[in-house]
């Protein structure tokens, strides 16, 4: 095979999708959030949503 043959649609120049090892070790010196520093608001409010449903239909079929 010829050293000299390009071919069409490849770039002159290499692209690593990647990045560079300087790119890589910014973000791994950034670290990741600690999400387990306790329950989510998400999780608390649906709890509390689905006790007050139940405690309407419990009152609900008390009074028929």
């Amino acid at each position: 095979m010829d050293p000299s043959v390009t071919l069409f649609g490849m770039s002159e120049t290499p692209n690593d999708p990647a990045g560079t090892t300087h790119q890589f070790k910014t973000f791994a010196s950034q670290g990741q959030p600690d999400k387990s520093a306790g329950p989510s608001l998400a999780l608390i409010v649906g709890i509390v949503a689905v006790v007050a449903i139940v405690a309407i239909i419990v009152v609900a079929l008390m009074l028929m």
